[in-house]
């Protein structure tokens, strides 16, 4: 039986990775924070007690697994005070079980970093807590000791158990705003679901523990979409079917295009030709696999299933999303969607996959670019160069966005090897520079048994190349970056509403028919029975 926690006394825990490799790199910048926030919870008059111990013979003091996490909260008092600290990116289903089963007050906490992504990690345990209906507050900071406003918040938690933020740019859709061709065309697509319905292929369910990510199926059946369940042991035989020759031909596309690869000699930490070669052959069996089950968008898990089998499926995932991709024929000779994308759902988030079908058919229906990505809301900072007093967010995904998005398009996109603590056997990224353009950003999510929208306008900006250098040095420079503004809500507006790690975003021509697009998938997923909530304003300030 757990003991009973003393008075004014706070209990610390902290989830990490599944991967040993990147817990060790990690830990020093964790162990940093939990000491600040000790300091700080100290000189507020409570003590800040972490509720398990440093690993030595890990070299870590995170918890690694479910299984873990389940023995520590079994030794926690209940009723205690609990803070889940992260400075790192985490598996929140880690800590869920305990967390679900906790009495007293819960606050994440992370760091406002964007080389140590806590607020990544913490945005998807918050995602996931919603959806499982844990009550939570939330707090963020860049620096503990200096920031007032964080020590405010925090005393007023640690005293009532409770932290409220203010979230007065969120909305409830009117559909009296819409115009009569956003409607119009939001009625023909949820009439075409209706009738004829889609389905989503799920290459392996529940990738890193994000549980927010998976949308359970009674919440997908009023709207017409329907999972069908894939596996990446079948991927994998797939790909031992195509040919060196297919392959080849898919590389030579890539390459004739204008893209480059960044190629050094040794595989276990430089890009190789090898591993490329290996993802076309996964792009040509994504297709194939896909076309057969008649799958109208896709996701492929490959954290963790087949990081340790065959390179990683970045660049794969660009591909399918880009419209100008490589040609793949299915059994009958024909090209699969020709001229189009193959919309792919990163780490088989669910709730983008919704989405992406959602916005595919609508860009589409209203003659807008049609390819779309989700990115990691991964960091934000003030512009250093002087170009913008406009708060710039860093929007950055793990290696793969379509062309279209990237500024200079094949022939402005890069290749490079994913970092080898995350990706041991290597492959290419589909990396680039978003181009400047007005967009929809999107967030699908669940809450109270609900599936429920989250919608906005915002813009990509252009910023010189060494204040990109240093936005990208300071995150993941392999990876796809986008320089965000949001139109009407602020840094603290975001973190206190968004209830994810990722958002959707799409271009559209004109601000004009960005907001036609947002007004439409808004209407679509309120006649579907989606609850819908805008955010922000349009790009002349003014309510949506």
């Amino acid at each position: 039986m757990a003991n009973k926690t003393p008075a004014k006394t706070v209990l610390l825990v902290a989830s990490g990775d599944l991967r040993l490799s990147a817990n060790q790199m990690c830990w020093p910048e964790q162990e940093k924070m939990e000491n600040e926030l000790k300091k700080i919870v100290s000189l507020l008059g409570y003590k800040l007690k972490r509720a398990h111990s440093f690993k030595k013979n890990e070299g870590h003091g995170f918890i690694d697994s479910q299984k873990e996490g389940m023995e520590i909260f079994s030794k926690i008092d209940r009723k205690a005070p609990l803070i889940v600290a992260e400075a790192v990116w985490q598996y929140s289903h880690h800590l869920l079980a305990g967390l679900i089963s906790h009495e007293g007050p819960i606050l994440t906490v992370a760091n406002w970093s964007g080389t140590w992504p806590g607020l990544v990690g913490m945005l998807n345990l918050n995602g996931s807590m919603t959806k499982a209906g844990v009550k939570y507050s939330t707090l963020w900071s860049e620096d503990f000791s200096s920031d007032k406003a964080f020590q405010k918040n925090l005393e007023g938690w640690l005293k009532t158990g409770e932290v409220k933020h203010a979230t007065s740019h969120v909305r409830k859709y009117a559909p009296k705003k819409a115009p009569a061709r956003a409607k119009k065309v939001a009625e023909k697509i949820a009439a075409d679901l209706d009738k004829n319905k889609a389905i989503m292929g799920v290459f392996d369910e529940f990738c890193m523990g994000m549980y927010n990510a998976a949308i359970p199926d009674e919440l997908l059946f009023p709207l017409g979409v329907y999972k069908e369940r894939l596996s990446q042991s079948a991927l994998l035989y797939e790909m031992s079917q195509v040919s060196n020759k297919e392959a080849e031909e898919v590389y030579k596309f890539i390459e004739k295009k204008g893209f480059t690869f960044h190629y050094g000699k040794d595989p276990k930490t430089e890009l190789v030709k090898e591993q490329v070669i290996e993802q076309c052959k996964m792009y040509i069996a994504a297709c194939r696999i896909g076309d057969t089950f008649g799958c109208e968008a896709i996701g492929i898990q490959y954290q963790q299933g087949l990081k340790d089998l065959c390179p990683a499926s970045d660049l794969v995932e660009g591909l399918l999303n880009s419209s100008d991709r490589p040609p793949v024929k299915n059994a009958k000779g024909e090209i699969i969607k020709k001229g189009l994308p193959y919309p792919h759902f990163n780490e088989v988030d669910e709730c983008v996959g919704l989405d992406a079908i959602f916005t595919n058919r609508i860009h589409r229906a209203l003659g807008q670019p049609p390819e779309t990505t989700l990115h990691d809301l991964r960091w934000g900072d003030w512009d250093q160069s002087g170009t913008t007093d406009e708060y710039v967010w860093v929007f950055l995904i793990s290696g793969g966005a379509p062309v279209e998005h990237h500024e200079g398009g094949w022939k402005g996109s890069h290749g490079y090897r994913q970092p080898a603590m995350y990706f041991p056997a290597g492959g290419s990224t589909l990396m680039g520079v978003a181009h400047p353009g007005e967009l929809v950003w999107s967030r699908i999510y669940v809450e109270d048994g609900k599936l429920k929208l989250d919608i906005g306008r915002g813009k990509a900006i252009s910023l010189p190349e060494e204040e990109t250098k240093r936005r990208l040095e300071e995150t993941t420079p392999q990876w796809p970056i986008m320089h965000f503004v949001s139109y009407g809500v602020s840094r603290d507006q975001m973190m206190a509403r968004h209830k994810a790690n990722h958002l959707n975003v799409a271009y559209a021509n004109t601000a004009a028919a960005a907001d036609q697009c947002l007004y439409a998938k808004a209407e679509l997923a309120r006649q579907l029975g989606i609850e819908v909530s805008i955010c922000g304003t349009n790009a002349k300030g003014e309510k949506i």
